[in-house]
């Protein structure tokens, strides 16, 4: 599909990208961004030694304009999967209008607080620019608070129809660290929220590329708090998945949990549960919420490039979009490192000018998932 050329000059939407070790990494991005004033601008950033002083002065580099950002399992920029770098995404003001929210701890929660809080920023948007009509809500969370869940399930009662999509911050593959941007801190346990109303039209989507099998399991003993899973079918958790797939259970890896991810039914649809490492003990230890009782059921992955090609072409059906702010399940980037299509995947991100980050989780409206590219595809706004 012939896809209509990036808006030059004032771009709907400004990307740029630069290795995260360079000493000039802001006048660089800003360089590359162009001339604002932007309403918003979005840092992912790879999480290398030095990333502290490297994201204050980020947020320090771009004046009066509201910065935020996370750091990353992966980033995409403008030439598709990438490691190492730092990738902003500029919104400018011209097309957007910008209200960041920033819930500081995950572990003491207000509901009501943050439900009111939600509602006065929209109104405040609405009372700006009134002709706009296109809203949506951006989060940014640290992706080993587990806290997902609860923070999404809030968030749906405050936003009414307001789509909202987000991701969960990484740390690579070591899962030691993540972080949030916001107000020049970095802040652990903590969440951001971007409301955001545009001229543009915006499609917010999320799609995988798994399919449910007949192979179930029923999870027998767990710690919700924890997203442990220590039992399945009264069996020791990580041999029990072992034996449903034929495997050693000393020869589980997060590949092998990428290739066979396990999904609850909720309101008619699956959605993946997605199993992030094999504790000392045998048991599995989960991305996302998990409880005893739950059936899991084993699913099994499409070509996962035809599959992308499909969905995203989709997304241009009447009209192409000027940009897709995305973000990636780090499974997704390991199937595709395992299966050796990496550069097939990065191909399509690039024709489909996508970019964003790897992620520990993602969220849509009222639920945190796993195993999925979540976002909003942004198209150019209709002639008046």
């Amino acid at each position: 599909m012939q896809l209509t050329p990036l808006i030059t000059g004032a771009a709907l939407v400004r990307t740029a990208s630069v290795d995260a070790s360079r000493f000039d990494a802001v006048q660089a991005l800003r360089a590359g961004l162009g001339a604002g004033p932007f309403a918003l601008v979005i840092l992912f950033m790879a999480p290398i030694v030095g990333i502290e002083a490297q994201a204050m002065a980020m947020a320090a580099g771009f004046g009066e304009t509201q910065v935020i950002g996370c750091s990353t399992a992966g980033e995409i920029s403008d030439a598709g999967y990438a490691e190492g770098q730092i990738v902003a995404v500029g919104l400018p003001a011209a097309h957007f209008a910008a209200d960041v929210l920033l819930v500081p701890d995950l572990g003491a929660l207000d509901p009501h607080a943050l439900i009111g809080s939600l509602i006065r920023s929209r109104a405040g948007l609405a009372r700006r620019v009134p002709a706009w009509e296109s809203e949506f809500a951006y989060l940014l969370v640290d992706g080993l608070s587990i806290r997902e869940d609860e923070l999404t399930s809030a968030l749906a009662s405050g936003l009414g129809p307001v789509p909202l999509f987000g991701g969960s911050a990484g740390d690579g593959t070591r899962f030691r660290r993540t972080f949030v941007l916001q107000g020049g801190q970095m802040h652990d346990n903590a969440a951001v929220l971007a409301m955001i109303r545009s001229d543009c039209r915006v499609k917010v989507f999320s799609l995988d590329h798994l399919q449910p099998t007949e192979r179930r399991m029923v999870v027998t003993q767990a710690d919700p708090a924890r997203r442990i899973v220590r039992q399945i079918n009264a069996e020791p958790a990580a041999q029990e998945y072992a034996r449903i797939l034929g495997k050693d259970p000393a020869q589980l890896t997060s590949f092998t949990f990428a290739a066979h991810p396990v999904v609850v039914r909720i309101g008619g649809k699956h959605h993946v549960r997605a199993i992030q490492r094999v504790g000392e003990n045998g048991d599995l230890i989960f991305f996302s919420a998990i409880d005893e009782g739950l059936v899991l059921t084993l699913a099994e992955p499409m070509d996962m490039v035809a599959h992308l090609d499909r969905e995203l072409s989709r997304l241009s059906d009447q009209d192409a979009p000027a940009a897709i702010l995305a973000c990636d399940c780090i499974l997704r980037r390991m199937e595709a490192e395992e299966k050796q299509k990496t550069g097939a995947i990065s191909a399509l991100l690039r024709q489909h000018r996508v970019v964003g980050f790897s992620t520990y989780g993602e969220q849509l409206n009222g639920m945190h998932v796993n195993q999925t590219m979540t976002g909003v595809a942004i198209y150019p706004p209709e002639a008046p």
